[in-house]
This record gives C-alpha cells, structure tokens and sequence, in this order.
C-alpha cells in the first residue's frame, strides 16, 4: 500500500508539472506510453513477443505502435544483436 501511495505520489507531482507546461493529455499520453514500451523493450532485449507478453498486448498490437511511436528496435535490442553478431563469426 505504501509503495502505491508513493508511486501515485510520484505520478501526481509528475502530471501537474507536464499540465503546468501546457503539455496536452494526448502528447503526455503518447510519451508515456512510448517510455513504457521503451523500458519494456529495453528489459527484453528488444523482444517484440516476450514485451508483449510483459505489457499484457499482443505481440502485433505492440509491433504496431512501435511503429506509431516511431521507435527503433535496433536501440533497444543492442545486446541480443552483439549476442547474435558474435554467434555467426
């Protein structure tokens, strides 16, 4: 309970900054949701399908806004690509 308290907390003080900027509720819901995915991504190594799964999406749903989002998979899923790179030579 404490720890929602002190996310909700958080995310109050965070909200009325992005309000007090002039920030639009559809520019702040569309850069929290492309930080979410990032950090998602991120944790997966880039995976699509193991973020899906994580975010509670379907793999083509989040494929889609990645795309919408304009985010670059190739920033996310650096080490699972060394991983790969290293594994054909």
């Amino acid at each position: 309970m404490a720890d929602e308290q002190t996310l909700s907390a958080r995310l109050r003080s965070l909200v009325d900054e992005l309000v007090h900027r002039g920030v639009t509720l559809e520019q702040g819901r569309q850069e929290f949701e492309k930080q979410y995915i990032l950090s998602s991504l991120r944790s997966n190594d880039g995976s699509i399908g193991r973020s899906a799964q994580c975010l509670g999406v379907h793999r083509n749903t989040l494929r889609n806004k990645v795309e919408r989002l304009g985010i670059d998979l190739r920033e996310c899923g650096a080490r699972r690509s060394m991983r790969q790179a290293g594994a054909k030579t």
